[in-house]
């Protein structure tokens, strides 16, 4: 196929409580949700970051269950793109003067990640690809 592949448009993630979630989201993205609105099989609140769509759903009747685990088949983490390591550096300052906890800078031959979870445990991470 000649054709590039599709860009992703938006990620969508399943949240415990979003009286939690979307405060913690809303400090970390640094702007209010976009939408917000009781779909019917689930309730769900989306932010706009860079042009893709990040929304958070809340079901009536969750399975119940431990917080999440990457080494569950599914999702393994979100990562959000830095360019560069300076821009990195800065995320790690954010995250400090918010006060959540990351496991700092992590260079690799491929970049540099920076990891850090969400109030369910979610792994997520900053990433600037190498140089």
């Amino acid at each position: 196929m000649a054709e590039s592949f599709p860009a992703i448009t938006h990620v969508a993630v399943t949240v415990r409580d979003l009286g939690v979630s979307v405060p913690w989201y809303e400090a970390l993205i640094g702007s209010a949700p976009v939408l917000n609105e009781d779909t019917g099989p689930f309730h769900h609140t989306v932010f706009l970051m860079s042009g893709t769509l990040l929304g958070l759903h809340q079901f009536p009747d969750p399975v119940a269950g431990s917080k999440f685990d990457e080494r569950q088949v599914g999702l393994d983490h979100i990562a959000f793109g830095c360019a560069n390591r300076a821009e990195l550096q800065k995320w790690e300052s954010r995250l400090n003067e918010l006060g959540i906890k990351h496991g700092g800078i992590v260079d690799a031959g491929y970049g540099s990640g920076l990891s850090f979870r969400d109030p369910d445990g979610i792994a997520l991470e900053f990433f600037a690809p190498p140089g």
